[in-house]
């Protein structure tokens, strides 16, 4: 790991130099937590990595971030100081300066005002797009964390009982977390009951689990920074011919989309091949999301799996696959997995039985 974070600045800045560009102001904290092995949250101060291709790039901090950093210059500041001027300092005021999509206006305004004759541009995806490609070291944590999810998942399977109600399953979930020496979850679990499952972002309530319900539950935890996420349906004790139906409907979709993802298939045309299975069953106006998001450092990062996304996968991308149907006020359906895309196919991340099953 010693060297990992500056071979990971090199690549970002032989990306910038093939592209004609020198300079990148970044401030996303994830971002610089990957380029740099440092995770402040700044709250209102200015916090950015400078990467320049002139052999200046910087790291600016506050002298309230207890922060030991040796492998690149460091430019420290009080809470008082003019830091948009300090910054100003280091960058020339004519060409051009890459900024993310998560600089501040309020410091980015003052920055545009102070160099009337700089060109910025938005540069997220010099980072987005390396950040997209997992190394080694980031595919065994993803590895890590789904499997403490699996785990997880099979947990809850085996402790839900009718008359518990969504929270007391929610709050389960986050105690087997810390139990199990996760940093906690990647998100807030979503429990959802009976009708309640037809809302995909259902946030857990004091309803109870009772006979004939259907029971989604979306969970993710964090391993040194990187998240799981996974989504499971059962049903308690018993179900209806239908609801039956569109789980074999969804759990076909999602099996059929991983098996066609290999390096050079384009993101739409994965989601195609599930939507068209869901579709083609007379349940296409119930699917009503996107059938996935890119994952790592952050549970939705740049990429997704949709229509609209004409990217082609290539090795090391991870993202999920999570069709769903949701009939309002009757039933709710959605099976996720993390699928990591390798040399020749991918590799499902996660290995917790997905098919129908009925809860004591």
């Amino acid at each position: 790991m010693a060297n990992i974070y500056e071979d990971r600045r090199e690549l970002i800045l032989k990306k910038m130099e093939s592209e004609g560009l020198d300079r990148l102001l970044i401030t996303d904290p994830l971002s610089i937590f990957y380029l740099t092995g440092t995770y402040v949250q700044p709250f209102e101060r200015f916090y950015a990595l400078y990467l320049s291709n002139k052999g200046d790039s910087r790291f600016f901090l506050n002298r309230l971030f207890n922060v030991d950093q040796k492998d690149i210059s460091e430019t420290w500041m009080n809470d008082t100081d003019d830091c948009i001027g300090i910054l100003s300092s280091y960058i020339a005021g004519t060409g051009v300066l890459g900024v993310d999509k998560n600089i501040p206006a309020r410091f980015l305004l003052p920055l545009m005002e102070k160099h009337p004759d700089l060109k910025m541009v938005l540069a997220s995806r010099f980072v987005d797009d390396t950040r997209a490609v997992k190394d080694s070291y980031e595919r065994d944590k993803m590895r890590e964390s789904s499997k403490l999810n699996d785990l997880c998942m099979n947990h809850i399977y085996f402790s839900i009982r009718e008359g518990k109600t969504e929270l007391e399953i929610a709050q389960d979930i986050l105690q087997f977390y810390k139990d199990h020496g996760s940093e906690g979850p990647s998100f807030d679990p979503i429990v959802s009951f009976g009708a309640n499952a037809a809302d995909p972002h259902h946030e857990p309530d004091g309803t109870q689990l009772k006979e004939g319900d259907c029971i989604v539950i979306d969970i993710g935890c964090k391993i040194d920074g990187y998240c799981s996420d996974m989504t499971r349906t059962w049903f308690c004790r018993r179900t209806d011919p239908e609801s039956l139906r569109i789980h074999q409907i969804v759990n076909r979709a999602g099996s059929f989309a991983e098996s066609i993802i290999k390096p050079g298939v384009r993101f739409c045309d994965i989601d195609k091949a599930a939507r068209e299975i869901i579709a083609s069953e007379g349940y296409g106006e119930y699917f009503t999301h996107r059938l996935g998001h890119s994952i790592g450092l952050q549970e939705h990062e740049c990429d997704d799996v949709s229509e609209a996304n004409t990217r082609e996968v290539v090795p090391g991308n991870i993202f999920s696959i999570e069709p769903g149907i949701y009939i309002p006020g009757k039933v709710g359906v959605r099976i996720e997995d993390l699928v990591l895309v390798t040399e020749d196919g991918c590799e499902v991340l996660n290995k917790a039985y997905r098919g129908y099953k009925y809860t004591s």
